[in-house]
């Protein structure tokens, strides 16, 4: 049994219940409105002091389905705590405002990679405040307390995408924490698990920022979240926040590295002082591979991309072809250059595919959709700069 089956079959007895008791008691207050009202009869006419049969009827049978309702929810809770053998062991780790999930080979992510028709039990960690971990599509919803172990289980029968949310309101950006599961074949779990993303594919530094949810609050493309971006901050001059003075500083090394042991030394004007400290979670040669990355803005000692491999790796030739035949979505063949007709904020125009737009659609694919295709591109939120780019390389470049 699953949790879905678990939990559905009692959430429709106990909505059944209510719905017929809302409806008899609504009716039978109805009757009795109109039968006894005082027009009708002036005067009370009933005999009767009292019913032995209708007192045990109306006690037993509220405590009867108030015991059902309690067994087959205690049942089915049961059925939530308890993880069937051989299930898929990942951790979840919460902090302002984001997941991320490790394996244990290693492997990190910031999405819930599982496969199809197995298992999936989920150790809940947090490293600051109170997160809820809630999946509606599974039907569970567990807190996520600091210091404390706790755990869900879950099992996805089909591909898909589900809306991974944080059900504790957990500071400014609470809604913003928002990971996705993303259910796959058992044979390509496998291949996706065996991969080692950070050799090659990314920049050392990145995994390192993606891994202790650095990305959840700075972004690398200059857009705004809950901290300052990445993007261009070696030698940008900040105003900042000192024991309560303000004045101007260049973020050089001794700042980058101040603010990644000591976050709250010197905080950025109109940004709240919520980022926790890392002291003694990286360490000296891993903050020396960060701030070298800021240093080349990213791209010092990152290899170079093979574009066709991230498409393929990422699932978007399940979806996008290369010969020119249509299917979910657009085909890739020799489409750099053209013009097509797209529908954006609900309204057609026609766009020419060029290198902002083929970013735009990988970043925000909901954002401008092919007219005649359907709005069902996941956001792949995990992609670097690097790996956008070389995605829109290997499309320029199709025949």
């Amino acid at each position: 049994m699953t949790t879905t089956e678990a939990i559905d079959p009692v959430f429709m007895f106990i909505l059944g219940s209510c719905l017929v008791l809302l409806i008899g008691i609504t009716v039978a207050m109805v009757v009795f409105v109109v039968r006894y009202h005082r027009s009708r009869a002036p005067e009370p006419t009933s005999q009767v002091d009292g019913s032995l049969w209708l007192e045990v009827i109306w006690t037993a049978f509220p405590t009867l389905l108030v015991l059902a309702m309690f067994y087959y929810g205690w049942a089915s809770y049961l059925t939530l705590r308890n993880v069937p053998p051989g299930a898929l062991q990942v951790t979840a780790v919460g902090r302002m405002w984001s997941w991320n999930f490790l394996y244990q080979n290693g492997k990190n992510s910031p999405k819930l990679y599982v496969p199809v028709g197995k298992p999936v039990q989920v150790a809940l960690e947090s490293k600051d405040v109170l997160h809820g971990f809630y999946v509606p599509a599974f039907r569970v919803k567990r807190d996520v307390v600091p210091g404390m172990k706790n755990h869900v289980w879950f099992v996805a029968s089909k591909p898909g995408s589900y809306d991974i949310f944080c059900s504790q309101y957990c500071g400014t950006s609470h809604a913003a924490m928002i990971a996705t599961i993303e259910a796959v074949p058992p044979e390509q779990f496998e291949a996706w698990l065996k991969e080692t993303k950070s050799t090659g594919a990314q920049h050392p530094a990145l995994a390192l920022l993606e891994k202790h949810g650095c990305l959840g609050c700075h972004s690398l493309d200059g857009s705004q979240k809950v901290g300052p971006t990445f993007q261009g901050i070696w030698g940008r001059k900040t105003e900042v926040k000192t024991a309560g003075k303000e004045h101007e500083i260049i973020a050089d090394e001794a700042y980058l590295k101040r603010s990644i042991v000591e976050p709250n030394a010197d905080v950025v004007e109109k940004y709240p002082p919520v980022m926790p400290a890392f002291a003694g979670v990286l360490t000296e040669e891993e903050i020396r591979l960060i701030i070298d990355y800021f240093k080349t803005g990213g791209q010092a000692g990152a290899a170079k991309l093979d574009g066709a491999k991230l498409a393929k790796d990422k699932g978007c030739l399940a979806c996008h072809s290369l010969d020119g035949s249509k299917g979910v979505g657009p085909s890739f063949r020799a489409i750099f250059g053209t013009k097509v007709k797209v529908v954006r904020n609900g309204k057609p125009e026609m766009v020419t595919i060029d290198e902002p737009y083929l970013k735009e659609s990988i970043l925000k694919p909901a954002a401008a959709v092919v007219d005649g295709y359907q709005p069902i591109m996941p956001v792949e939120d995990d992609l670097s700069p690097d790996e956008v780019s070389a995605l829109v390389q290997f499309i320029k470049e199709l025949k």
